[in-house]
């Protein structure tokens, strides 16, 4: 890890900010220049010096795509190059990541014998959110990276490239009509949502290993790059936790500072509840996601497919004004669910009720019938309910203007610094 690294890196950094090109980074090993040799190289110790690290910060502020791959043991500084990326992915069968190998680690804290997968595998750096995708190999992990290419643009100055498509934007989706159970307690897959509305074989899941209440990715719709966010209702009946709430915020971000409009499937109960959900700061997470929402300023398309409450279905529907969503039939909404919000709300009624149980229902029926969706629709606190059918072709529409009258104004505010998009 000596001779001319530093100096090299340096020189590639900042060719990828005055070219406005995007820069990969494969590491194997600590790709930092420097070892205890070099003290006794140069006779005497030093600070380390970080010098690269201000162009890095500056190229994911600029929005000049970084991408990074484990394709070894990558440590040290050669670790938080590739965490530092706006995406990053580990081969399994020979990557690992951590601050400093197994021998430093036994003698620092007795943690012996430990192997490399064991300090810092794919089974722990994919599923905490330190790497964000996971390969077999290093050729899938190159296959990925000009997957997430394709998508992005050489810099935040410029739109997203779009692409030939021979799928329709006036495609039905029929399977949609049916894809939400009439049973509210039952789930189902949100990702075939989103295939069915994408264009075909063009979503591509980031973080799928982590934050799994959450799901986010890239699609295109008539080939146009959007940004994906949906709920899981599959995992912890998809209430928001603390994991989930961090991979939405890093994911707002990167299709803010990548000029990607973002189209979310919103099924969301609240944030999660409970001492775990405590634990883990779920709300200072939340609250996070909720200033990036709000301080994030590309555009954003929400599709209501079921449930929406509590501060968590707030803020992901109320983040634009004006709103640009739309909602299904399936559609429920309120500060509160039924389920626990009646025993709140009618605490002492249910309590002096001489048949608690009958009243209850007399209450969640009444309930029931004032919370259709349509009633709502009447009153505009939604502002068209559509058939799930056709949704891609909303969408679709919706995207081609935004592609062609707001990100070239934006792209204008950007350049002229009225925003400025951050991704750290």
């Amino acid at each position: 890890a000596d001779g001319a690294l530093m100096e090299k890196t340096i020189y590639m950094e900042k060719l990828a900010i005055s070219l406005k090109l995007p820069i990969i980074k494969l590491v194997d090993g600590s790709s930092g220049g420097g070892s205890v040799t070099t003290i006794k190289t140069m006779g005497y110790s030093y600070i380390p010096p970080m010098p690269s690290f201000g162009f890095v910060v500056e190229q994911l502020n600029l929005g000049i795509p970084n991408l990074g791959a484990v394709l070894g043991p990558a440590i040290g500084l050669g670790a938080a190059r590739v965490v530092a990326c706006h995406f990053s992915v580990m081969a399994a069968d020979v990557g690992a990541l951590f601050n400093a190998g197994p021998k430093v680690v036994a003698g620092a804290t007795f943690e012996e014998g430990l192997s490399f997968l064991d300090l810092g595998g794919p089974s722990m750096h994919c599923t905490n959110g330190t790497i964000d995708n996971l390969a077999a190999n290093e050729k899938e992990c190159f296959a990925q990276l000009r997957t997430v290419l394709s998508y992005l643009p050489n810099s935040g100055a410029s739109l997203p490239p779009t692409l030939p498509s021979t799928d329709p934007a006036t495609r039905l989706c029929p399977d949609l009509r049916t894809i939400i159970p009439r049973r509210k307690a039952r789930m189902y897959d949100p990702r075939k949502i989103i295939t069915s509305v994408a264009d075909v074989d063009s979503w591509f899941e980031i973080g799928a290993l982590w934050g799994t209440t959450a799901i986010v990715g890239l699609a295109r719709l008539c080939g146009r790059p959007v940004g994906i966010i949906s709920l899981n209702c599959e995992v912890n009946a998809g209430a928001l936790d603390a994991a989930g709430s961090q991979k939405i915020t890093r994911h707002l971000k990167f299709c803010d500072i990548f000029n990607i409009p973002i189209l979310q499937f919103v099924d969301v109960p609240g944030y999660a509840i409970g001492t775990n959900a405590e634990r883990t700061a779920t709300m200072r997470h939340g609250v996070a996601l909720a200033t990036t929402y709000y301080s994030t300023t590309t555009p954003v398309f929400s599709v209501v497919t079921r449930r929406v409450y509590g501060v968590a279905g707030g803020i992901m529907l109320d983040c634009r004004d004006p709103r640009m969503r739309v909602a299904w039939p399936s559609g429920e909404w309120a500060s509160l669910p039924l389920d626990g919000g009646i025993e709140v709300g009618h605490a002492a009624e249910l309590k002096a009720s001489e048949n608690p149980k009958e009243r209850y229902k007399e209450l969640e029926d009444e309930y029931t019938r004032l919370m259709n969706p349509v009633r709502t629709a009447n009153a505009f606190g939604v502002e068209e309910i559509i058939d799930p059918a056709v949704t891609r072709q909303i969408v679709a529409e919706w995207l081609k203007h935004v592609y062609e009258e707001i990100l070239p104004s934006r792209l204008l505010d950007r350049a002229n610094g009225k925003i400025h998009p951050t991704f750290y």
